[in-house]
């Protein structure tokens, strides 16, 4: 049943002086469930299987996602175009790492029930992240795309490879050179 029609019972049962059928009805079909937000860690090398896994596409909307390492390399290239804060101040933060900046989410999001491991994984940008937070597909209408095919899309991962072979001084920035061998270490 839909949530607005829940309330309207509920408020009618208010209506006719029935509060307690009202709270009863309440908590036997919208009950309120407490949602706690945990802070996961995960190893660049665990995020590199899923991306590669998926394909680099954004498996909420279907969109193309580029390596993490090329788009720090973009930064270091173009500072003043593709600036970063490290604390993602949106003011200071190109939207290339919102908006093509893989990460990972839970497909069933932990607080909901789902397991932390890779099989409840999956690749979408900072973007799809911040927007599903908590919520299930089903709650927010969304369909889950199907993985991407690394012949015909990778990431421009092999361009990062390429770049980091052309330009060894690239790897002295640490973010790169993890992402390179976590890289490396999942392919």
């Amino acid at each position: 049943m839909e949530r607005a029609i829940l309330i309207k019972i509920i408020c009618e049962l208010l209506l006719n002086d029935k509060k307690q059928d009202s709270i009863e009805y309440a908590r036997e079909n919208y009950p309120f469930i407490s949602i706690t937000a945990q802070k996961r860690q995960y190893s660049k090398y665990q995020m590199c299987k899923v991306f590669l896994r998926d394909g680099f596409i954004d498996r909420y909307s279907g969109k193309k996602l580029l390596f993490p390492g090329l788009v720090k390399v973009l930064t270091i290239e173009f500072p003043d175009i593709f600036m970063y804060h490290r604390n993602w101040k949106m003011s200071d933060t190109h939207a290339i790492y919102w908006e093509l900046f893989p990460t990972i989410d839970h497909l069933i999001p932990i607080s909901r029930g789902g397991v932390d491991n890779e099989s409840n994984m999956i690749t979408t940008s900072m973007i799809g992240n911040s927007a599903k937070s908590s919520w299930t597909l089903e709650e927010l209408g969304w369909n889950l795309h199907e993985p991407g095919n690394l012949d015909i899309w990778d990431g421009l991962m092999n361009i990062f490879v390429d770049l980091t072979i052309k330009n060894p001084d690239y790897e002295k920035d640490k973010y790169v050179s993890d992402w390179k061998v976590a890289l490396l270490k999942a392919h």
